[in-house]
């Protein structure tokens, strides 16, 4: 995949987290990381019509260009609905667990240890996100900037998670100067840092 397809790839992603379940998020992004953007081509656009999530006309784009080169349906990708401005929220965020899971310390501490001092990571915050009519359980959000190689270092971060026993896990590796969608904005204003690598400050996520 061309970088700059990898890039929209991971930017459609990031906009579509909260809307994307989470069961598919972590695959789609997982895919996104290791190349399989057949897969990728094959399933997203079903996946949105089949769930019937809408995408703005800056979302259809990103589709557009991630794709094309992958075997994506146009057809498909055009039949997705549309809607003219990102959909409400369904999640509010806190700092803490609101089930008082106990994992936060242990994915923190490997977290630390896997990225402090890298080269293209800046800084990497926490949250915990809870949907609005409180349905479901708290989920812990991983937050990340990157100055390069996003996609593989969601990829990365997922299988870590993963490892640690977080099945559908939810990590947000956000690039310098996106102008981030309000479910980042608000997840970000609900984070503790976890740590920070030599990326930063260029690359630091400080909530507004």
């Amino acid at each position: 995949m061309a970088e700059s397809a990898e890039l929209a790839g991971h930017e459609l992603l990031l906009r579509l987290a909260g809307r994307l379940p989470d069961r598919q998020t972590w695959r789609l992004r997982d895919w996104l990381a290791g190349g399989a953007t057949s897969a990728l081509a094959r399933t997203l656009p079903r996946i949105l019509l089949h769930d019937r999530i809408p995408v703005t006309e800056q979302e259809r784009a990103l589709l557009a260009v991630s794709l094309r080169d992958a075997g994506a349906d146009f057809g498909l990708i055009s039949s997705v609905p549309g809607v003219d401005e990102d959909p409400p929220l369904r999640y509010t965020f806190t700092s803490e667990s609101p089930d008082r899971v106990d994992m936060g310390d242990s994915a923190a501490a490997v977290l630390g240890a896997t990225l402090r001092g890298r080269q293209e990571v800046g800084e990497v915050r926490s949250c915990w996100r809870q949907g609005r009519s409180g349905e479901g359980g708290a989920k812990r959000i991983i937050l990340a900037s990157a100055s390069e190689g996003q996609a593989q270092l969601a990829g990365e971060l997922q299988r870590v998670l993963r490892a640690l026993g977080e099945r559908e896990p939810c990590v947000e590796v956000l690039p310098s100067g996106m102008e981030l969608p309000s479910y980042h904005r608000e997840a970000l204003d609900a984070s503790e840092l976890v740590c920070v690598g030599a990326a930063a400050p260029a690359g630091q996520l400080a909530p507004s």
